[in-house]
């Protein structure tokens, strides 16, 4: 294998990864302050506001069905394939939101276009996660898989770091011009996601290890059925596991809804800028939270970031009550930053490690879309824990706490595999199989 390799597949990890989510959390920082007042009836803003925070969740329903669909393909075709497809998908439907009319001009049909392009954009995150991560683990060396899956994540929090950014100007703007052009022209931008998409990964190389699976015949025929006959308690273990991503959602649109809403008062563009640098600081503890776990292994520190983000939204949604910027600021970057940065740069190899070649994109993309359905959808649920006036902020914590135990103690079941050999991942579980079991794939 070449050198240049595992960097080359990192690298175009890192920049579709940066692009793609640049896109879908785009759309998380319009729901919770924008789109209430464009998409949706002005008769009830509490309404209008819970039911903009329940589209956000929309992709992530329907992340399952691309999981299924996209995860199939990358097992039968390749990684490749699938990383190109996704990135367009996700460029072109954010476009098309830029475009849409709004509730004053054409009603209920407004939301209803809303929610198609959002159920576009789950079904393209579906696919690019998974397919990036099995891309650059199966390039890495061996000894440094969690570093170089990293990037997937690391590119993640750029993109959040963009959209970020891209709203703080646009969320400055009079109310007049934000409601009516201004929040569309960050999502216009995205037409260059689907070109810049296409340049960048369509030279990227398959993986050396889908390569010899395919030309030993080896690829599943069926990896969907081959993943639940060999790997189903992995697959539920990954989605208790991906759970940990309510604290993400929590995070980035629902605290920044509580934060700007009545009962706070918060200014929106510093909650947004609290947003950009938890992101950056994220950006450089990522890769050294995986050389870590490439170090003493992703359980010691995935379970750092699971449980020490139980306390922590705690002590960041409490600074948000009581209104004091020095401690938002602090806390929120040591909450999202600093601590849930350890589960989000160790889950990338932890989960692609339970899997072999055969099945790793597959069981990778439905264990995480699964738990991220559920993770999408807690902001709906935080909002309702809230109640009518939005003050219920402890219930809230205790809520994102409780998953993130759930969490934990899925990692705690997993057996350590930072030092097991790339082309052993997974195949202890398929050699155990029945012979009558194995003949069938």
């Amino acid at each position: 294998m070449s050198a240049r390799s595992p960097r080359k597949a990192a690298g175009a990890a890192w920049i579709g990864s940066a692009l793609e989510y640049y896109d879908f959390f785009l759309y998380g920082s319009a729901a919770a302050l924008v789109f209430p007042h464009v998409f949706f009836s002005p008769d009830d803003p509490a309404t209008a506001t819970l039911i903009s925070l329940g589209t956000f969740g929309v992709a992530y329903a329907a992340r399952p069905l691309g999981a299924l669909v996209l995860g199939h393909i990358g097992d039968r075709l390749g990684r490749r394939k699938i990383m190109v497809f996704t990135l367009v998908l996700m460029g072109l439907s954010t476009f098309v939101v830029g475009c849409l009319p709004t509730y004053a001009q054409v009603g209920t049909a407004a939301p209803v276009l809303l929610v198609l392009m959002r159920v576009l954009q789950g079904l393209s995150a579906a696919g690019e996660q998974a397919s990036a991560n099995s891309m650059t683990l199966e390039h890495a060396p061996e000894d440094r898989r969690g570093y170089f899956t990293s990037f997937t994540l690391n590119g993640t929090q750029a993109g959040q770091i963009v959209a970020t950014l891209a709203f703080v100007p646009v969320a400055a703007l009079p109310e007049e011009q934000l409601y009516t052009w201004g929040w569309r022209l960050p999502f216009l931008v995205s037409a260059v996601v689907a070109v810049a998409g296409y340049v960048i990964r369509r030279k990227l190389t398959e993986t050396p290890a889908f390569l010899q699976a395919s030309a030993a015949d080896d690829v599943a025929a069926l990896p969907l059925a081959h993943l639940l006959r060999h790997h189903w308690a992995d697959v539920l273990r990954v989605v208790a596991a991906s759970l940990i991503a309510t604290v993400q959602t929590v995070f980035t649109v629902w605290a920044l809804s509580y934060a700007t809403g009545d009962h706070v008062g918060l200014d929106r563009s510093a909650m947004l800028w609290v947003g950009a640098l938890a992101n950056t600081v994220a950006l450089a503890a990522i890769p050294l939270w995986a050389r870590l776990s490439d170090r003493i292994g992703r359980k010691p520190v995935f379970l750092t970031g699971a449980l020490g983000s139980a306390v922590m939204i705690f002590v960041y949604l409490w600074s948000l009550s009581a209104g004091s910027y020095p401690l938002v600021f602090t806390t929120g970057v040591l909450c999202f930053g600093v601590v849930y940065s350890a589960a989000n740069a160790s889950w990338p190899a932890f989960y692609g490690e339970m899997f072999s070649t055969r099945v790793r994109l597959s069981g990778m993309a439905i264990g995480t879309q699964i738990g991220f359905a559920v993770a999408g959808f807690a902001v709906t649920f935080a909002e309702r824990i809230a109640g009518p006036d939005g003050a219920n902020w402890p219930g809230v914590a205790a809520f994102t706490a409780g998953i993130c135990l759930i969490s934990a103690l899925a990692a705690v079941t997993a057996r350590e595999t930072n030092r097991v050999p790339t082309a052993e991942l997974g195949t202890k579980r398929e050699a155990t199989a029945p012979r009558s079991v194995q003949a069938m794939n």
